[in-house]
């Protein structure tokens, strides 16, 4: 495997899945019931951690399992759907819309909360909490498994969140200012704002439920291709990718949306991306970077290179790493330029973010993946 070549990938799926359920909250005593743990560290004093509970990891670890579900044997099975069903029971309720309307948070909106364990910024719980965003109603509709007439309906709904909708991006490159895609926030107080990996995301979930395309749906498209025809991905990910940041992971969601269906528009761009990941790929030193970088290479139908890895670490030390950042809460990401920039280099409002169980879910997926295109 990339490829680390397991002895027996079955077994190897079931530990890793066992781990996930002891990982997955059982009370409410520190993380609510049915939620996958995650922290948060401030950029600036990187040392100290806080529990951070949000509806984002947890969501996307059920979004993946989802996918992955079909290839586990019976036994795998039933874990894998256990812990869905105790996420989407018990905990995602606690995120959606206050008004009713089928959109969600990053945070919970039942009772409202901002950085959760805060002290006394907590105090402000109710007057600043952020608007539901794209990103977290996405992932959490695809979680759940959402009907298509709910899907259509929030698909609707996000038409009225674009570019030049009322408001325009001062934040992101000026070729890129006239592109009417979609925000990343549905608030209307919120400024426009543009995330590769988000409209990556978004577009995903158009194509799974085959919602009928909008003019938004062929801007954030154009946006991607855009982005990807300027280099911008590898030489500013920041700038297009302020809540994802890293070049690694923007490939990882690109791959992801191109792997559910062709679109023309990026099949051209594919071998410079393929290339791009496997240079990355030969270079990284992280685990969880290969790991993805790896799945990433799947998705594009091309085998992962055998990558040994030399640790004195136990393979679970490797997994639950806590340098490797999947996600930034990025506060100065919706500045306009050139204070953007500015305040990114300095790390000023930027909270890394991270799960150790979604560590423990990408390496599973990985291992799905090596065993797809083994057996085609």
């Amino acid at each position: 495997m990339f490829s680390i070549v397991w002895a027996n990938d079955s077994t190897l799926t079931h530990i890793l899945l066992q781990r996930l359920a002891v990982l997955q909250s059982k009370s409410d005593l520190v993380f609510s019931k049915g939620s996958f743990p995650s922290y948060r560290a401030y950029s600036l004093n990187n040392t100290i951690e806080k529990g951070d509970e949000n509806a984002f990891f947890t969501g996307l670890i059920c979004f993946t399992l989802r996918d992955l579900i079909k290839d586990l044997n019976e036994t795998d099975k039933k874990i894998a759907a256990d812990m869905i069903e105790n996420a989407s029971f018990n905990f995602f309720s606690h995120f959606k819309n206050q008004k009713g309307r089928n959109t969600y948070n990053f945070w919970s909106t039942n009772p409202p909360k901002i950085f959760p364990n805060s002290g006394w910024m907590n105090l402000f719980d109710h007057s600043q909490s952020l608007p539901d965003d794209f990103d977290d109603t996405v992932i959490l509709l695809l979680a759940m498994g959402t009907s298509e007439a709910s899907a259509a309906e929030v698909h609707n709904l996000m038409q009225d969140f674009t570019n030049g909708n009322g408001k325009e991006i001062k934040n992101t490159f000026e070729a890129y200012k006239n592109i009417p895609a979609y925000s990343t926030w549905f608030g209307k107080k919120m400024p426009v704002d543009f995330d590769i990996s988000v409209l990556s995301n978004v577009l995903y979930f158009v194509q799974q439920y085959h919602l009928k395309w909008t003019k938004a749906d062929s801007a954030s498209l154009q946006f991607i291709t855009k982005v990807i025809e300027d280099k911008k991905y590898v030489n500013a990910p920041s700038s297009v990718s302020p809540h994802y940041n890293r070049t690694p992971i923007i490939l990882y969601h690109l791959s992801r949306l191109m792997s559910l269906q062709p679109i023309p528009e990026l099949e051209i761009h594919r071998q410079e991306l393929v290339e791009h990941t496997l240079k990355l790929l030969n270079e990284s030193n992280s685990f969880i970077d290969q790991t993805i970088l790896s799945t990433a290479l799947m998705r594009w139908g091309v085998k992962p290179p055998i990558k040994t890895i030399q640790s004195g670490k136990s393979l679970f030390e490797l997994i639950e790493d806590p340098n490797f950042v999947f996600f930034i809460a990025n506060m100065s990401s919706m500045l306009p330029n050139p204070l953007k920039d500015a305040a990114g280099v300095i790390g000023v409002g930027r909270f890394n973010y991270f799960c150790e169980a979604y560590n423990t879910c990408l390496l599973l997926e990985n291992i799905v993946w090596q065993k797809r295109v083994s057996t085609h």
